[in-house]
C-alpha cells in the first residue's frame, strides 16, 4: 500500500488488517458454526420461524425480518429502521446476508457472535420492545408447537430458554450465504466473469488502499480475526471535508457509545461489501442514497482522495460484481394457538 493516506491510516490507527492484493478470495458456500451450536435442519427451520415471527415483539408488529428482509437485500433499505409503536432507531439496519462471516455484530461491534446479536433487538425498547428475557420465553411457552419443536431440537427438561431462542435464530442466519457472484467466478478462474470496468475497479480498490480494511472473503476485514475480536475502522479518518456536515458523519460517536474509550470515538465495525449494490442507503445513518456517492465519500474521508468520474464508475462496477446468488427463501408457517390471543395491549 504505497500511498501516504493508507500508511497514515494503518500506522495511526492500527485498526484494520493489511490485506495483500493476492489474497482475494471467493466467498465460502457454508458458514462456520460454534461447537456449542451445530447446524441441523430442524434447528434451521425453528430459527427461520422465530426470525419471521412478529410475536417476539411486544405488540406483535415487528419481526427480525421486518428490518432484515431476506426476501430482498437482507435490510429494510431505510435510512433507519422502524420498530414497535412506529419508533425510529438511530442507525441503518445492516444486511443479514453473509453476517455469519463477520467477526463481530452490530455497527459498533458490541455483540461478538450471531447468538449474542439475536438477543439484542428483541429486548430493545425501540426495536421489538419486549420487557425482559422471561417475557419472551413465556410467550413462546404458551405455543404448544414451539414447545415441541424446542424439545426435539435442544432436548432437556426446559428446552425453551432465551439462549436457545437466540441459538435457533443464529443457526438460520448461518444459512443466509450468497456465493457465486461474478467476482467469485472470476477468482475461481472464469476470466470472462468480470467486465473491463469491474476488473479496473478491482485493481483500483487495491491500489487506493480500500482493501486495507475491506479484506477477506466477505470484504469486511481480515478473515484471521477471532470471533468477537472485530474489524474496526475510524470513520472519518480525515475529518473536515464537506461530507462531515452534508451527511452528519460525526453525530454518532460509534463504538465509543459501548466502550466509553476516547480512542473509540467514531470507530465502526467494517461493513461487508458483499451485495452492497443492493443495500442502499449507505453508512451507519443511512445518509447516502447512491453507491457512487458512497464511493466518493469513502475515498475522501478514509484516504483523502478525490476520485474522478471514471474511477468512481469502475469501482462501482467492481462492487456490483459482488452481488451473489441468493438461496431461495419461502415464508414459514408459524405455530398458532387456538381460541386465544398472545398479544394484550
Amino acid at each position: 500500500m504505497a500511498n501516504n493516506a493508507q500508511r497514515f491510516f494503518t500506522a495511526a490507527l492500527g485498526l484494520c488488517a493489511v490485506f495483500e492484493a493476492a489474497a482475494f478470495e471467493p466467498l465460502p458456500e457454508q458458514a462456520p458454526a460454534p461447537a456449542d451450536n451445530p447446524i441441523t435442519p430442524e434447528k434451521v427451520e425453528l430459527g427461520k420461524q422465530l426470525f419471521f415471527d412478529p410475536r417476539l415483539s411486544v405488540d406483535g408488529t415487528v419481526s427480525c425480518n421486518s428490518c432484515h428482509n431476506v426476501m430482498s437485500s437482507g435490510t429494510d433499505n431505510r435510512p433507519v429502521s422502524v420498530g414497535v409503536a412506529a419508533q425510529k432507531g438511530g442507525r441503518s439496519a445492516p444486511t443479514v446476508w453473509n453476517a455469519a462471516f463477520l467477526s463481530a455484530q452490530f455497527w459498533d461491534g458490541r455483540a461478538p457472535t450471531l447468538e449474542e446479536q439475536a438477543k439484542g433487538p428483541i429486548l430493545n425498547e425501540i426495536e421489538m420492545g419486549m420487557p425482559n428475557e422471561q417475557a419472551v420465553v413465556e410467550r413462546i411457552k404458551v405455543i404448544p408447537q414451539y414447545v415441541e419443536q424446542f424439545r426435539r431440537v435442544f432436548g432437556g427438561e426446559n428446552p425453551v430458554t432465551y439462549d436457545n431462542i437466540a441459538k435457533a435464530i443464529a443457526t438460520y442466519e448461518r444459512t443466509l450465504i450468497t456465493p457465486n457472484s461474478a467476482f467469485d467466478r472470476y477468482v475461481k478462474g472464469d476470466k470472462q466473469a468480470l467486465s473491463d470496468d469491474a476488473k479496473k475497479g478491482m485493481q483500483l480498490v487495491k491500489d487506493l488502499g480500500c482493501t486495507g480494511c475491506h479484506a477477506g472473503p466477505d470484504f469486511s476485514g481480515s478473515a484471521n480475526r477471532k470471533t468477537g475480536e472485530g474489524n474496526f475502522q475510524k470513520f472519518p479518518v480525515f475529518p473536515g471535508s464537506e461530507y462531515d456536515t452534508k451527511y452528519n458523519l460525526l453525530d454518532d460517536p460509534g463504538r465509543y457509545s459501548v466502550t466509553k474509550k476516547e480512542e473509540d470515538k467514531h470507530v465502526w465495525r467494517v461493513p461487508t461489501w458483499r451485495n452492497v449494490a443492493l443495500t442502499a442507503p449507505y453508512f451507519h445513518n443511512g445518509s447516502v442514497k447512491t453507491l457512487d456517492e458512497a464511493v466518493r465519500v469513502m475515498a475522501k474521508t478514509q484516504l483523502n482522495k478525490d476520485l474522478n468520474e471514471e474511477q468512481v464508475k469502475q469501482i462501482v462496477a467492481f462492487l456490483n460484481s459482488l452481488t451473489g446468488e441468493f438461496p431461495e427463501q419461502t415464508m414459514p408457517v408459524l405455530p398458532v394457538v387456538a381460541n386465544t390471543s398472545l398479544i394484550v395491549e
